[in-house]
């Protein structure tokens, strides 16, 4: 199953259609004092499709990987690239909340549609806590309502939310460690629920189109925008 990030919308010079997510990978419970491991990737997760950095779609490879502690103004994180994803590192310094983000808006047009790629990532340090989405400082998320290790056959609870509303009946694709997806629409408070029966790291993704947007963009004009956002969840046995 093809993603939702860019279906048959990004088309290069060589006419070849794209179906690319960008993702953050990193483990959603961190220990104060101990330096945390992150990961962003591009590619098609459900078909275990990592791209090499030097192959990442027009300007991706130069996104910025931001990170907001517990009460603190958000940090941009350095990375590092690896043969195919860019890793990074932080040290919690208090229990709570931090938050993972990436919005980079792609150099090149789809045609005359312009791309934005965004992910967020949530970690909670000290015990597992519910999500304020209002304090995910990304316009387009879809997440899980608590940040935490589930469980295998246990209930997931996700929201959808763009510019702080959330998405009704909005369809959200979420793909397994295991090359299997399923679409899922949200109900009439952005929410919907899944439950995994693999253990591993699941992705989660959405899009929205806007069709009125217009503008120039690096100096060439659009007639659209797009966004795609992902995020991710772990599930354990």
């Amino acid at each position: 199953m093809k993603s939702l990030i860019l279906a048959s919308l990004l088309i290069l010079g060589s006419n070849q259609l794209f179906a690319h997510a960008l993702w953050i990978e990193t483990s959603s419970a961190g220990k104060a004092g101990k330096e945390q491991q992150v990961k962003v990737f591009y590619g098609e997760y459900v078909s275990n499709e990592r791209e090499d950095v030097a192959k990442w779609y027009s300007d991706v490879k130069d996104f910025s990987l931001w990170l907001t502690a517990p009460g603190k103004e958000k940090i941009k994180l350095s990375t590092t690239a690896g043969s195919n994803f860019y890793a990074a590192s932080f040290t919690p310094d208090a229990d709570g909340i931090y938050v993972l983000t990436v919005s980079h808006e792609a150099k090149e047009l789809g045609g005359t549609t312009k791309y934005e790629f965004l992910s967020t990532a949530v970690v909670a340090v000290g015990k597992p806590a519910v999500i304020d989405h209002a304090q995910i400082p990304a316009a387009l998320q879809v997440h899980t309502t608590e940040v935490k290790i589930y469980k295998t056959n246990a209930l997931v609870k996700f929201k959808a939310v763009q510019n702080g509303k959330p998405l009704v009946n909005k369809t959200v694709s979420v793909f397994s460690p295991e090359g299997w997806g399923k679409e899922i629409t949200t109900d009439e408070n952005g929410l919907f629920t899944f439950k995994p029966i693999w253990a591993g790291r699941y992705v989660l993704e959405v899009s929205a189109m806007d069709k009125t947007a217009k503008g120039t963009h690096h100096g060439k004009d659009y007639a659209a925008s797009w966004q795609g956002a992902t995020s991710s969840f772990e599930v354990a046995k």
